[in-house]
């Protein structure tokens, strides 16, 4: 039987990579388009040999992009998150650094017209119910990937884009403070557990033993370490209303210790068996809102100030991620900034066995 060519545009948004799809050119049927998936990724296979995922979560990353029929947004956006090794595609999400691929996909797809040398297209994130908008260079009629703008994770420079957030308090979660606490104790460790657009699970390392300054190669092969921590993220995930997440990435895991390059505090992030090269967008946005938190497990640790604006660098294996926060006057975070890179590295078609869909 003919393979199924499916349009594809491969994307790297911020330190990630996505393919991404007109929801259109893909199944309706949700288990149709999850055996698709799968397929187009090459999962499950550690090495992913099968398809087009780089075996690593940061570039098993899909995002499914259609107009939007929210009177306040331009397009939707689903992300999906491809397991490498099992046979799982997990919805319960969203991506920040694919987000930054959102924006430039709908234009080059004709989804959002260029409204001039900058152009703003309002994402609704289905995964979650809430909206982000993306400002895109686009001079000269078209975007532009091409800039001055460097982010830790990405060799050379791009184009910038600014991505903010507003009302994301809560969104897988139903709560930026899901147990109702700054602080809870899993297995006797304290953790905070918090959701500002990314559920998080944040344990200060050296309750586990470690500095919170190891390679991602070294905790990788911690597998004592491991262990711990997936005890605690299965237990925290019933007490985020996410119920069992033994089967999902969230929440994420993140060890923080005290920052050592000028930063807001340092992190060690696993996704959520495998540690983050660096550290995800809006659990980057998690964590850094942590920070404020009086009575959080961040306390003593993080380098923050009282102002009601600031930026602040979650540093990470890869280097440091700034987030910009804004706080009312009671001090809750009301809105978050954030500055990303995207660039457009492949548009055609992707293969997969005819025999498993036949298209549309």
């Amino acid at each position: 039987m003919k393979q199924t060519l499916i349009p594809c545009v491969l994307m790297r948004g911020g330190t990630s990579k996505a393919a991404c799809f007109l929801a259109s050119d893909l199944p309706a049927d949700h288990a149709a388009r999850d055996s698709v998936l799968l397929a187009v990724m090459g999962s499950p296979d550690k090495r992913q040999i099968d398809g087009i995922g780089g075996a690593d979560p940061l570039t098993s990353k899909v995002a499914i992009v259609s107009a939007s029929t929210h009177p306040d947004a331009d397009v939707d956006y689903l992300f999906a998150q491809v397991n490498v090794t099992s046979a799982v595609v997990d919805y319960g999400q969203n991506c920040g650094n694919i987000l930054a691929a959102v924006g430039p996909f709908a234009i080059e797809k004709g989804l959002v017209a260029v409204q001039g040398d900058v152009t703003l297209v309002r994402i609704f994130m289905v995964n979650t119910g809430q909206i982000a908008e993306a400002r895109i260079a686009t001079p000269d009629g078209a975007v532009e990937y091409e800039g001055d703008v460097c982010i830790d994770g990405v060799p050379g420079s791009a184009a910038e884009q600014v991505l903010n957030f507003q009302d994301i308090a809560g969104s897988s979660c139903g709560a930026l403070l899901p147990t109702g606490n700054a602080r809870d104790s899993f297995d006797g460790i304290d953790v905070t557990c918090i959701d500002n657009g990314m559920p998080v699970v944040l344990i200060r390392a050296a309750d586990l033993q470690r500095t919170g300054l190891e390679s991602r190669e070294q905790l990788d092969n911690d597998e004592e370490l491991k262990a711990r921590l997936e005890s605690i993220r299965l237990q925290a995930g019933v007490h985020m209303n996410l119920g069992d997440v033994e089967q999902r990435t969230v929440p994420k895991m993140t060890l923080i210790a005290a920052p050592t390059r000028n930063g807001a505090v340092t992190t060690r992030t696993f996704i959520p068996h495998r540690c983050h090269a660096s550290i995800g967008v809006l659990g980057a946005v998690s964590v850094a809102t942590a920070c404020l938190i009086p009575g959080s497990v961040t306390q003593g640790l993080a380098q923050v100030t009282p102002a009601r604006q600031q930026r602040l660098a979650i540093e990470h294996p890869g280097g440091e991620f700034s987030v910009m926060l804004t706080r009312d006057e009671a001090g809750n975070v009301t809105n978050s900034g954030l500055i990303r890179t995207a660039r457009l590295l492949f548009d055609g078609r992707v293969a997969i066995p005819g025999s498993l869909w036949s298209g549309n």
